[in-house]
C-alpha cells in the first residue's frame, strides 16, 4: 500500500508521523511555577520525595488497635486504654488493652494490627473482638505509598489533576517545568468572516481559528493569535515572517491545496522549506511540513472537519514532543463496528464516531452519517474516530481501531 501511495504521491499517515516527530525539537528553557498552576504543564526533572507517605504506620479503618498476640490464646474482651484520632499521636498500647482508633490515625507503639468496628462489640469501656486477628491487619505501614527519596514522578511527565495531588501530598509546593510553547495561529481566506460580524454573500464564519485555540488551550500551549490574514503573496508573507519571530510553532488552516488563490504553501518554500505535503489520510490530503526560516510551520487543509483530524492525529503528536512530553501518542482500542463502510481509496480514514451500547456491556462504533470533510457536525456528536485502513470493507462485528476523544484531551 505505501507503494501505491507513492504512485499516487501521497505519504502514509505512519511515515509523515514518523517524520514529523523527528523533526520535533523540545523547547529548553524551564521556569518554576506554583503547583496549583500547573495542570497540562511538562515536568522538566523528575520529582522526588523528601518525606515518607505515609510518615508514621497508621489505621485504615475506623476500630479498634491490638497486639495480635494479646489474642493468641483466645481472649476475646479487652478494656479500651486510650482514643486516638487522626492528627493525634497515640501512647504505648498497655498490654491485654485496646486503643479505639480512627481511619488515619497513628498506630500507637505495642500495637499490631487494627479491628474494624464491624467486626467488635462495645461493653461500656471493653471491646469484644469477633474475628480471627493476624499482624498487619488494617495496618498501612510508613511509606508504602512513597518512600523518601523515592522518584515521585518522572521527567516529561504532563502533569493531571492527580499528579498534582501525589505531589501535594509529599509537599511540594512548586514544580520546575518547561516553559508553554508558543504557537502562531494563521487563518487564511478571503471568504472568512469572524462570528459577530455580518456574513456577505459567499462568506463563511472563521470556525477553524477557535476548533484550533481549543485544541492548543487543550495542550496547555500559548497562542499567538493572527486571525484572518488576506490572501495575498504579500500579507501571507508578512504575517509568516512575523510569526516565526514571535513564535516556536506555526499553524495555519487552509491556503496549502493548489489553487491559485493558496499561496501559504509557496510562501512557506520560498521563505525555508518544505518537507511534506499531500498526505494519504481522509480527510486532510493537503497537509504541509516545512519552516520559515528556521521556524517549524504546520499547514492544515482548509475543511473544517479536515482542520480537527489532522490537528488530533498528526499536529498533537508534533506538539507534545516539541513541549518536551516523553508521551505523546494516544492509545487506541480495537472495538466492533457497527455499520457498513468501505473505502475504496488509497488513503487512511479517520470516521467521526461514537461509541453505542448494546445494553448488553457490549460497546460497538457508530458512524456520523455524513463524512464529508466541510461536516464539522460529525467532530462535534461523536466522542472519536474509527479507524478505516486503505481499501478495507467495514461489515457489521469487524474489529476496528478508535480513537477517543477523551484519550487525546478532547
Amino acid at each position: 500500500m505505501s507503494n501505491h501511495c507513492e504512485r499516487l504521491g501521497l505519504l502514509p499517515v505512519a511515515e509523515a508521523l514518523q517524520t514529523l516527530l523527528e523533526a520535533a525539537r523540545p523547547v529548553m528553557e524551564a521556569e518554576s511555577i506554583k503547583l496549583a498552576e500547573s495542570r497540562g504543564r511538562v515536568l522538566a526533572e523528575a520529582v522526588l520525595s523528601g518525606v515518607d507517605v505515609p510518615p508514621l504506620d497508621n489505621s485504615a479503618m475506623d476500630g479498634y488497635a491490638v497486639a495480635s498476640g494479646d489474642l493468641a490464646a483466645g481472649k476475646v474482651q479487652l478494656p479500651i486504654s486510650q482514643r486516638i484520632a487522626a492528627g493525634q499521636v497515640g501512647q504505648l498500647l498497655e498490654p491485654g488493652t485496646a486503643a479505639r482508633i480512627f481511619t488515619g490515625a497513628p498506630m500507637p507503639p505495642g500495637a499490631d494490627a487494627v479491628v474494624m468496628q464491624e467486626d467488635t462489640e462495645t461493653d461500656g469501656n471493653s471491646v469484644r473482638i469477633r474475628t480471627t486477628v493476624i499482624p498487619g491487619m488494617n495496618v498501612r505501614n510508613r511509606g508504602q505509598d512513597i518512600a523518601k527519596g523515592a522518584v515521585v514522578l518522572p521527567a516529561g511527565r504532563r502533569l493531571r489533576p492527580q499528579d498534582m495531588g501525589l505531589l501535594a501530598s509529599v509537599g511540594i509546593a512548586k514544580v520546575k517545568v518547561w516553559r508553554q510553547m508558543k504557537v502562531a495561529v494563521i487563518s487564511t481566506g478571503d471568504e472568512l468572516v469572524e462570528p459577530g460580524q455580518q456574513a456577505g454573500p459567499g462568506q463563511i464564519f472563521n470556525s477553524n481559528r477557535y476548533t484550533l485555540l481549543g485544541m492548543l488551550a487543550s495542550l496547555g500551549m500559548e497562542v499567538v493569535d493572527f486571525g484572518i490574514i488576506e490572501d495575498t503573496p504579500e500579507a501571507t508573507e508578512r504575517a509568516l515572517l512575523q510569526a516565526a519571530q514571535e513564535a516556536d510553532c506555526i499553524i495555519s488552516s487552509g491556503g496549502v491545496s493548489v489553487g491559485e488563490e493558496d499561496h501559504v504553501k509557496n510562501t512557506v518554500t520560498r521563505l525555508g522549506r518544505l518537507e511534506l505535503w499531500k498526505l494519504a489520510i481522509k480527510p486532510g490530503k493537503p497537509l504541509a511540513f516545512g519552516y520559515v526560516g528556521e521556524t517549524p510551520f504546520m499547514g492544515l487543509p482548509g475543511n473544517p472537519a479536515a482542520v480537527f483530524v489532522t490537528f488530533a492525529v498528526l499536529a498533537r503528536p508534533f506538539l507534545l514532543k516539541a513541549q518536551g512530553a516523553s508521551e505523546w501518542l494516544a492509545k487506541t482500542w480495537r472495538l466492533k463496528a457497527g455499520f457498513d463502510y468501505h473505502n475504496r481509496g488509497a488513503r487512511q480514514e479517520y470516521l467521526r464516531c461514537r461509541l453505542v451500547s448494546d445494553g448488553a456491556g457490549e460497546w460497538t462504533i457508530d458512524i456520523y452519517p455524513n463524512q464529508s470533510s466541510g461536516v464539522l457536525a460529525s467532530a462535534s456528536w461523536g466522542d472519536g474516530f474509527a479507524i478505516v485502513p486503505p481499501r478495507q470493507q467495514v461489515k457489521p462485528g469487524d474489529l476496528l481501531e478508535f480513537l477517543s476523544y477523551h484519550e487525546l484531551g478532547l
